[in-house]
């Protein structure tokens, strides 16, 4: 009994859904799936402490999936994950990224210089920008998932915990291969396989793979075909060398390649805005297009900007806006699809992602000292483009407008012909499409011959970065028979980044870009056709981190119960970029060479509301190339004590601290001023737990309660169409209670239940992009013709404040928002220097006035952090039919709840996430020898829409919710067979 209760208490921790089967004790893996139940159970063993132990008697929550337990609960990659484990989960989220967050601590930190939370590692080596969370598992040992922060041991010292992606290694004792073939819905073909060769007695070699084909889960309207497919493969190939009994060699090298459509975001949602100033409102997300009148191509591409930027050239000016800010905008007729599986562009997506893994693992013991080397290659990199609104909009005054350039180019106004012939040439084709500038790394666009045309203009992004990196570590420990053990190590990382840019196009920026630019070349006498970069793009040109660590752990068994581990790591972090910010490229605010022309002259602001003009093409070029370096160092560790009370009991309490570096904010625009760095997190957290195996083995229940004080936390929020990130601060605590049952020798049965609260601590101020008046009745909040960007202007007479200088501008005073809205202000079109400037000089007539940008802080105090499920909960059911052939059955049953969490930090309805449901089933029919097996399996019984995270744009682009979600209905047959 003893030993059975032993082995079953090493089958999982908590809620590791193992099927109702298991193996011989020597832990061989089988590649079949789900096998037949034999008389004995294993022992899982991982290296959640850098060193070998069965997963119930290691004090810490640690979860581990061995490849038997990835295939039955359907686990394919890290989003399958989240619905298994207690207080994880998983999204997709903007610029090609994701986040893993555990305990309510995630990657919410954007940007080429953010650490992540959760570490990802393969061997137990740190990855950095991998894509392995797009691709699928094969051919593994096993993953292990840490809760919690990792303060003394592993990689860079992650915050919420740690994934462990461990691969199978040659086995030098035989032949061995195995092969999978699937077929499913959406004409989905997967294909993986396993190839084993012992070389001699000393050497083995491992190659294995897999490929999946499949059409899109999502229906483009436009043109009636399916995109977000998919097309993928993968291949490693491992290496073990055993020159003698003390002495392990493992080499190992990995490529993974995907070219496909695959939509970077699942759908845009919005509350329309009819007044335009917003875009969307602040309620709840409707499926609806934002008003593009709020956006950056609609401000700018609007003839009341028109009419400001270039009123001195008068008549000439007339009926070259795009659109009026009073008036339809380009979305105004589109219809969104009621369906996430559903969209309308004219523009479809490309993806393309790879990645280069090489690792070289040694392993020597002298007795009773062991020495570990690992040395780790990467080389990643992702190329995406979409549709950036996913939708066909109409351009409300193009007959007028595209009439104007094209007369103006044919001669109706003497002398404009060579300054707008390039023009037409550059964005209307012979087919009678619009053409775009294409997304270059060379910034060479629509003017300079390379654009992308379609019948209504489409306007796309590109996200696309390339990432180096390599780490080595070193590892000496003991294995005394006393009652003392050390553990010391090193670690160096160099991680960087080759190429990072992100890029929005869109008709309307080039036509601004080309209308605006070339009259003030006419105006200042300047050659026909100047212009330059036509579209905005951030681009990191070169981002480099340098890190070591220096750690140790000392294991002290007090008595033969009572255990206490004590760890200390220095950690010390260098980061450095270069990167710049470019958008249009006709004035320079900050350029002023004595040229006299200035088209922009009034009253209210004489040097125009951009600043000062410089139409000297040599400096033109609203850009800002900037270089800066930041540097942290901290010491953080950890204390356990952990008891036995029985060889099946186990208590343990520990504290760590945990430490995230900071980082450095991208150049914006010069007229937005934020931070150029931010500071590094810091998180003290308290765990008590207790491992408990009763009833003979029959049943296993673990539970944990955490208390995290987290210091600095990051966080992402969108100014000037770039992610520059804020810290907070937060209180966590949550518990966890998993458990396996095992009523007789055929059922296996798994739950687990966790909740959470992790909410921001003491008083915190913010101001909300989609609501910048903070709920003040008497603000206004002001949509910036010249940029897109938001402000606010409080007092109580603010509303009769921007009334009069909108007068002076020619534009229309404050009007208010529905009354569903959710925005207690009024809103208007300005211009947020203008106020600035006008409220210090006559604000005192309004009862004094201010002006705020990016609009009014509030306390966030008590919100939810986001993507923090206040509770989850999941079951497992699995039974093993056995025949008198031998053969046997496996259906298995697995369901997870995810409860209600928010987007982002600033709650509310409109962020909220509702709970939702994934139900997953599968039937295997296994050999009597275990050689073959048919599988049929469904994942997402219920068709869920389930939404695991969504991001709100920037002011600029509408205020709109990208959303992601899990993938639809799936099912198919497998069929796999082992030599």
């Amino acid at each position: 009994m003893r030993i059975r209760a032993s082995l079953m208490a090493g089958i999982c921790a908590g809620a590791i859904a193992v099927p109702a089967y298991a193996q011989d004790v020597t832990g061989d893996s089988d590649e079949s799936g789900i096998a037949e139940e034999t008389t004995t159970e294993r022992v899982i063993i991982v290296t959640a402490q850098r060193q070998a132990q069965s997963l119930q008697e290691v004090p810490i929550a640690v979860s581990a999936f061995d490849t038997e337990a990835l295939e039955a609960q359907q686990i394919e990659n890290a989003s399958d994950l989240q619905l298994t484990l207690p207080n994880v989960s998983f999204t997709k989220s903007n610029f090609t990224a994701s986040s893993f967050t555990i305990r309510g601590i995630g990657d919410l930190c954007v940007g080429v210089s953010c650490d992540s939370a959760t570490a990802i590692h393969l061997n137990s080596a740190p990855l950095f920008g991998t894509r392995l969370f797009e691709t699928e598992y094969f051919d593994l040992e096993r993953v292990e998932v840490l809760r919690g922060p990792q303060g003394t041991l592993f990689g860079r010292n992650a915050t919420s915990g740690v994934v462990n992606v461990v691969t199978a290694k040659p086995d030098l004792s035989g032949f061995s291969a195995s092969a999978d073939l699937e077929y499913g819905n959406y004409n989905s073909m997967k294909a993986k396989g396993m190839i084993n060769l012992p070389i001699g007695d000393s050497i083995g070699l491992r190659v294995a793979g897999f490929w999946l084909d499949r059409d899109g889960y999502t229906e483009n309207l436009y043109d009636g075909n399916d995109i977000d497919d998919r097309e993928m493969f993968a291949i490693r190939g491992s290496l073990r060398f055993e020159p003698g009994p003390d002495t392990t060699l493992d080499l190992m090298g990995y490529y993974f390649e995907e070219d496909d459509n695959r939509l970077r975001i699942q759908k845009q949602l919005c509350q329309r805005d009819p007044t335009g100033v917003l875009g969307c409102l602040n309620n709840r997300r409707d499926f609806a297009k934002t008003n593009s009148n709020s956006t950056f191509t609609g401000t700018l591409g609007s003839q009341e900007f028109f009419n400001i930027a270039l009123g001195a050239f008068g008549p000439l000016v007339n009926n070259l806006g795009l659109n009026s800010l009073y008036g339809p905008d380009a979305y105004a007729n589109f219809q969104e699809p009621a369906d996430v599986r559903k969209v309308n562009t004219q523009f479809t997506p490309e993806y393309y992602s790879d990645e280069l893994q090489l690792q070289a693992h040694l392993e020597h013991s002298f007795g009773d000292i062991n020495l570990s080397l690992t040395g780790t290659y990467q080389e990643t990199s992702v190329d995406s483009r979409q549709d950036y609104n996913l939708g066909v909009g109409e351009i409300p005054n193009q007959v007028a407008a595209f009439g104007t350039i094209q007369a103006y180019a044919a001669g109706a106004v003497p002398g404009l012909e060579p300054y707008f012939q390039p023009i037409v040439d550059a964005l209307f084709d012979s087919s009678g499409n619009l053409c775009v500038s294409d997304t270059r790394l060379d910034n060479r666009g629509a003017f300079e011959g390379f654009s992308v045309c379609t019948p209504d203009g489409t306007q796309f992004d590109r996200s696309n970065q390339e990432n180096e990196s390599y780490s080595v570590e070193a590892i000496v420990s003991s294995d005394f028979d006393g009652s003392f053990n050390f553990l010391l190590g090193g670690i160096y990382a160099n991680s960087k980044v080759l190429e990072n840019s992100y890029f929005v196009n869109a008709f309307a920026i080039d036509y601004v870009t080309g209308v605006i630019g070339s009259l003030i070349s006419f105006g200042g006498g300047l050659p026909p056709a100047y212009g330059g970069t036509s579209f905005f793009r951030n681009n990191t040109q070169d981002f480099e981190l340098e890190s070591f660590g220096i750690f140790g752990e000392a294991y002290i068994d007090v008595t033969d119960r009572l255990k206490i581990t004590a760890g200390l790591r220095y950690n010390d972090d260098t980061k450095s970029i270069r990167a710049r910010s470019t958008l249009l490229s006709f004035f320079n605010p900050y350029a002023n060479d004595g040229d006299p022309f200035d088209p922009t002259a009034n009253p209210l602001y004489p040097n125009g509301p951009f600043g000062p003009f410089d139409a000297d093409p040599g400096t033109a070029g609203l850009q800002d190339v900037q270089e800066r370096n930041v540097a942290f160092d901290e010491i953080t560790g950890r204390f356990v004590v952990d008891y036995e009370l029985s060889p099946d009991n186990h208590l343990y309490a520990s504290y760590s601290r945990g430490y995230k570096s900071g980082g450095i904010n991208p150049p914006l625009q010069p007229i937005f001023a934020v931070p150029d760095s931010f500071g590094p997190e810091s998180i003290d957290a308290f765990e008590i737990g207790s491992k408990n195996s009763f009833l003979d083995g029959a049943l296993q229940f673990n539970a944990t309660a955490f208390y995290y004080k987290y210091k600095d936390l990051q966080l992402s929020r969108i100014i000037a169409r770039t992610s520059v990130n804020d810290t907070i601060d937060a209180d966590i605590w949550g518990l966890e209670f998993e458990t396996i049952i095992r009523p007789d020798y055929n059922w296996l049965v798994n739950m687990n239940v966790s909740f959470l609260n992790a909410e921001v601590a003491g008083d915190q101020f913010f101001s909300n992009p989609r609501d910048p008046g903070g709920g003040d009745p008497d603000a206004v909040i002001i949509k910036d013709i010249t940029n897109g960007a938001l402000c606010a202007v409080t007092g109580a007479g603010a509303n009769a404040f921007v009334a009069a200088v909108n007068g002076g501008l020619g534009l229309q005073g404050p009007t208010a928002f529905p009354s569903d809205g959710g925005i207690a202000s009024t809103g208007a079109f300005s211009i947020c220097s203008a106020l600035d400037a006008q409220a210090t000089a006559i604000g005192a007539l309004f009862g004094g006035v201010q002006v705020l940008s990016p609009g009014v802080q509030v306390n966030l105090k008590g919100n939810k952090l986001p993507q923090a499920p206040e509770m989850k909960a999941s079951l497992g059911v699995q039974y093993t039919a056995e025949f008198d052939n031998g053969m046997t059955l496996v259906p298995r049953f697995d369901i997870a709840f995810t409860g209600e969490q928010y987007g982002n930090v600033f709650n509310g309805p409109v962020n909220r996430i509702e709970p939702f449901v994934q139900a997953n089933a599968q039937i295997q029919l296994n050999s009597a020898d275990e050689n073959w097996y048919i599988r049929g399996w469904v994942q997402n019984i219920f068709d869920s829409d389930s939404v695991t995270g969504l991001y709100v744009t920037d002011a600029s682009s509408g205020l709109f919710s990208n959303i992601f979600t899990l993938d639809p209905r799936r099912y198919g047959i497998a069929v796999g067979a082992k030599f």
